[in-house]
């Protein structure tokens, strides 16, 4: 299931990867990661529970890696430096939601260069 990892003193759960499904499988609706095949329903607990976790945590690190990339699309040093509301259209967001993830991704950059790595 899922391992504990250390990252900046908190220790957090990494989740089990993620397997990616044939294009077959994904034709049916009905599939999901093969869920709907697994019986033994403390099986399907703990297969669903990792798959959560997963999908969290890819989840968190995408909305990191989009803070910083509207952070850098914001950079008043950039000649080509798009507004906050350049910003949230691009994105689909609010203009005040796209102030707050612009400011999130410069506290990313700030402090680890990036998005931190697991």
């Amino acid at each position: 299931m899922a391992e504990p990892v250390e990252r900046s003193g908190q220790r957090r759960l990494r989740p089990a990867p993620l397997i990616f499904e044939p294009a077959e499988a994904t034709a049916d609706p009905e599939h999901f990661f093969d869920l709907e095949s697994i019986e033994d329903p403390r099986e399907l607990l703990s297969r669903a529970t990792e798959l959560t976790l997963a999908f969290r945590a890819a989840a968190d690190r995408a909305t990191e890696f989009q803070a910083v990339a509207a952070a850098q699309l914001a950079d008043p040093r950039r000649f080509d430096r798009l507004t906050e509301a350049d910003v949230a259209e691009r994105a689909q967001w609010t203009e005040d939601y796209a102030r707050k993830m612009i400011e999130f991704g410069r506290d990313l950059i700030r402090t680890n260069g990036r998005p931190a790595e697991e």
